[in-house]
C-alpha cells in the first residue's frame, strides 16, 4: 500500500495528465481488471468531494476502477455518514491518504451565502441539512471586507469549508484522529478550479 505521500505525488501526477488532455495507457487498461476486483479492493486514496457532475474525481486524478474510494455529498460536506465511510476505508483497506476536495463556483457555498445575506428564497428542509452543515465555515466571512467582492468571498468560502471539513475528519472522529497520529493517516484539503482544472491542495 503507498504511503500518504506516494499517493499524493500520484493524484498530484494524474491531475498533470488531466490538465493537458493526457490518459494513462495503465489507467485506460484498468476495466480489464474489473474480474479481478471482484476478489477486493485496495484504493489508494480516499476522495470526500462534492457531488456536482464536473468534478469526477477519478476523471480530474485520471484514475481507473479500484484505484480511490470515492465519496460525493452537495457541498463535500461532513457528516456522519460521510466521517463513516472515511473510517471503513482506511481500516478496511489500509488507504493512508484522505482528500477533501473542493471546486469554485460551489452551489452548495453559493446557497449557503444568500441564505446568510436573506436574498435566498425557501428552500427543502433537506437541503436547509447541507446549508446548516456548511454555514458554520463561511458565516464569520460574510461580516468581513470580503463581502464588498463576492468573487473573492466565493474563493474564500469554498476553502473554509474545505478546511473545517478536514479538521472534523481529524478531530471529530477518534478513529481517525488516531490513525493520523500513529499509522501515517494524513487528511488534506484541496480545491478544483473548473476552468483550469487543476487541483491546488492545501494544508499539507
Amino acid at each position: 500500500m503507498k504511503s500518504a505521500q506516494e499517493s499524493l505525488d500520484h493524484l498530484k501526477e494524474g491531475n498533470r495528465r488531466f490538465v493537458n488532455h493526457l490518459r494513462s495507457a495503465e489507467v485506460m487498461m484498468s476495466q480489464l481488471r474489473r474480474g479481478e476486483l471482484v476478489k477486493g479492493q485496495k484504493p489508494f486514496a480516499i476522495i470526500l468531494g462534492c457531488s456536482d457532475s464536473r468534478v469526477p474525481a477519478e476523471i480530474v486524478f485520471d484514475q481507473g476502477l479500484g484505484d480511490l474510494f470515492v465519496i460525493r455529498v452537495a457541498g463535500n460536506i461532513v457528516a456522519p455518514s460521510q466521517v463513516g465511510s472515511v473510517e471503513f476505508a482506511a481500516e478496511a483497506f489500509g488507504t493512508r491518504l484522505v482528500v477533501v476536495m473542493g471546486h469554485t463556483l460551489c452551489s452548495a457555498i453559493d446557497i449557503t451565502l444568500n441564505v446568510i445575506d436573506n436574498s435566498q428564497a425557501p428552500i427543502s428542509p433537506n437541503l436547509h441539512s447541507i446549508v446548516d452543515r456548511v454555514r458554520p465555515a463561511i458565516e464569520g466571512l460574510v461580516h468581513t471586507e470580503l463581502a464588498k467582492d463576492r468573487t473573492r468571498l466565493m474563493r474564500e468560502a469554498v476553502r473554509a469549508n474545505v478546511r473545517a471539513a478536514v479538521n472534523h475528519l481529524k478531530h471529530g472522529s477518534r478513529i481517525l484522529e488516531r490513525m493520523v497520529y500513529e499509522d501515517g493517516l494524513r487528511v488534506v484539503g484541496a480545491e478544483y478550479n473548473l476552468e483550469s482544472g487543476e487541483v491546488d491542495f492545501f494544508q499539507l
